[in-house]
């Protein structure tokens, strides 16, 4: 029997899922080269969907292209944790208040915290934590807010990884994620809302405590 090749577009997704993988776990860390024909041959593809990849990426801002310096994982820095935790300062205390208020099921909130806890290893432990912040959100009613904070999503996972890195500090998350399940289960609307906005704010405090103040100075 002939077998029937994979389609491009398959194949470019294999990719972009893979390398998304790595950059968010990090096993490829901010700053590092991107360099198709390596990561072809790591893949087992064409320079093509590596290509396409690397392009999607960029426009996610987890990559950066340059013509002069190639594609390299993006840095991360004060500005850069700043920008993206202002987005997510602004939009996702809101989105949880709507989502309580919908009554909508935190079932798989109450799961990525189950596999959070039980996660063995950093990489394990990021997917859930996107996952949780992900449930909190996603069923606020609202597609394009939804859809805004997936946007940055992958960002925020950056900024995690790398400030994990310098200062494991998942267990203090970890109980703040309980207290904000338990009031959104309570259906306390405004008092999970509240207790996510300080849970946001205070990690960035705590890992870029240099971005304190910039925005209010711009």
């Amino acid at each position: 029997m002939t077998s029937v090749p994979t389609p491009i577009p398959s194949r470019t997704q294999f990719v972009l899922e893979g390398i998304k993988h790595r950059i968010l776990t990090g096993q490829l860390t901010p700053g590092q080269a991107l360099v198709e024909t390596e990561l072809a041959a790591q893949f087992g593809v064409s320079k093509t969907p590596v290509r396409e990849a690397l392009k999607t990426l960029a426009g996610t801002g987890l990559v950066v292209m340059n013509q002069y310096k190639g594609v390299t994982v993006r840095m991360v820095d004060a500005d850069m944790a700043r920008e993206v935790y202002d987005v997510r300062l602004l939009l996702e205390p809101e989105a949880l208040r709507r989502s309580v208020r919908r009554g909508s099921s935190l079932d798989t909130a109450r799961d990525a915290l189950e596999r959070a806890d039980a996660a063995t290893d950093t990489a394990q432990r990021s997917l859930a934590n996107r996952e949780f912040h992900r449930s909190l959100y996603v069923r606020c009613g609202n597609p394009l807010l939804g859809r805004m904070l997936d946007e940055v999503r992958d960002q925020a996972a950056l900024v995690s990884a790398v400030a994990w890195a310098a200062n494991p500090s998942w267990e203090r998350e970890a109980t703040e994620h309980r207290e904000i399940l338990r009031l959104a289960l309570d259906g306390d609307s405004d008092g999970a809302a509240r207790a996510l906005h300080s849970h946001i704010a205070s990690f960035v405090q705590r890992a870029f405590p240099e971005a304190q103040g910039k925005g209010e100075q711009e």
